[in-house]
């Protein structure tokens, strides 16, 4: 019998992230391996990684302040596959996210499909705000952070319209919150105030202040209104909310347990601190307070009650925490709906029952109703991989109340006649999935196991194989490694 052999490959990977301001593009490469021996299951991980091509950033084109100009960002991106070498059929894997207020256009979702056919096979997201805080920690090192330190880390992602905050610590995500804090609330043009934002709007009306369209851009309720931000922004990192900041909340408050330890600021309002880009990167000229908050934020006494450390990447954390992969096989012991399958680009929600199976069914309900406000934000019906890990022994009681939670929480979907989709750390899958059949669930079921995920996540499942395992794509969103 020949000797194991281990055949590497690569394949290629595109970036696209379309934000408020900002539309970057990165081109790379992982090398793929299987890991295990001739006798074992295959594994294929990630093995090495490279980027290939770092586009300048590009201001992202609208046709109007409600729509996005589709035609100008498939431009941009036909002009960096070209100044990368590549077509879109070298792309295998990737992702296509909308980012800010450009995800609230009234075309957005109908023009990250567009792309995503016309410049390979991509994972598809619209990112709602909690979603591009957790994306943008792990691109900008903080998460990496927070599980090396083990710190209550804080990435606050701001870009041109949202500040979008995500706290680690270690692999776990203890909460978000975003904000109405962003470089272009106010723009700029001919040194006049050219626009203001609803909400900033709203808290300038609130405090009395006065400032109009025409005024000069160095009117000093400018200074005061950036000086709020950054005071608003040590607030909610302190939990300490006030009746003030209401109009700079977008959605829940604060809802993280533990005290924030460790602050790291990413997006284009980081790269006005830190400037890590190059010259050559960006031609673009800021008519708008972008470096104004900057400088608020680094001024602000507050803000200096917590540890600043400085990001991996700013302006380009969510696109680089978009962009890797790793190849999966489940158990053999599961329960699919073969004719369901494939599921592909599915957002994976984690819920660890780590503190004992009684305390995690007293959060269960809430836990998944959180995962439909992340994943399903605009409410059309966005399915997710319910992920459960860290089961004790289980009896087959104790199988038969998770199904019947599980099937209690899955009517809480906006489209609860989707496939329940399941994925389990332990070897559970068969006889879960045989219980919730067994109790009559109406949805179709798809139940495997021996999987590690993580929130943030994107999975597809492939049709089952003649030894009855199934290939499961894990898209995992972080681009640095320990």
């Amino acid at each position: 019998m020949a000797g194991f052999q281990s055949k590497q490959e690569t394949i290629i990977s595109a970036g696209i992230d379309i934000g408020t301001s900002t539309t970057k593009i990165i081109i790379s490469r992982f090398s793929l391996l299987n890991t295990a021996g001739s006798t074992h299951v295959p594994r294929i991980e990630i093995v090495a990684k490279e980027i290939l091509y770092r586009s300048p950033i590009f201001r992202t084109p609208l046709k109007d302040a409600s729509t996005i100009d589709t035609v100008g960002v498939e431009k941009i991106i036909r002009s960096q596959y070209e100044e990368a070498g590549v077509q879109p059929s070298d792309i295998e894997t990737g992702a296509v996210i909308i980012t800010g207020e450009t995800a609230t256009k009234q075309n957005a979702r109908e023009m990250v499909h567009h792309l995503s056919g016309e410049a390979g096979e991509f994972l598809v997201a619209t990112a709602g705000p909690d979603l591009e805080g957790i994306i943008a920690a792990k691109g900008s090192g903080a998460y990496e952070y927070s599980v090396k330190t083990g710190k209550v880390t804080a990435n606050i992602d701001i870009g041109g319209g949202t500040a979008n905050i995500a706290v680690f610590k270690r692999e776990k995500l203890l909460g978000t919150c975003t904000m109405h804090i962003g470089g272009r609330l106010i723009e700029f043009s001919n040194s006049e105030v050219k626009s203001i934002s609803p909400p900033v709007r709203k808290l300038i009306d609130q405090k009395g202040w006065m400032l109009q369209p025409g005024d000069s851009a160095a009117h000093p309720v400018i200074e005061k209104v950036t000086a709020f931000m950054a005071e608003s922004m040590a607030r909610i990192l302190s939990k300490d909310v006030s009746s003030a900041d209401e109009p700079l909340l977008l959605g829940h408050e604060p809802n993280w347990e533990e005290p924030v330890e460790v602050i790291m600021f990413s997006g284009g309002i980081s790269e006005c601190m830190y400037t890590q880009e190059t010259p050559a990167s960006t031609d673009i000229m800021y008519s708008d307070i972008g470096v104004k908050l900057a400088g608020a934020l680094q001024n602000n006494k507050a803000l200096t009650n917590w540890e600043w450390v400085e990001p991996d990447e700013t302006v380009r954390a969510t696109v680089l925490g978009a962009g890797t992969q790793t190849t999966e096989i489940s158990g053999a012991t599961i329960q699919v709906a073969s004719d369901e399958l494939p599921v592909k680009n599915v957002p994976v929600y984690k819920f660890s029952f780590k503190n004992g199976l009684e305390a995690g069914f007293t959060r269960f309900e809430q836990s998944v109703k959180e995962a439909i406000e992340i994943y399903d934000s605009f409410q059309e019906g966005q399915n997710f991989v319910l992920y459960i890990a860290d089961l004790p022994y289980m009896g087959f009681k104790d199988i038969q109340k998770l199904a019947k939670e599980i099937n209690v929480v899955m009517e809480l979907r906006h489209d609860p006649d989707q496939p329940m989709i399941l994925a389990l750390q332990t070897d559970h899958a068969k006889v879960l999935g045989q219980t919730l059949h067994a109790m009559n669930a109406r949805q179709s079921v798809i139940c495997i196991d021996q999987i590690n995920v993580d929130h943030g996540d994107y999975m597809d499942i492939g049709r089952a194989l003649q030894s009855e395992v199934v290939p499961v794509v894990v898209k995992t969103l972080t681009f640095h490694s320990s």
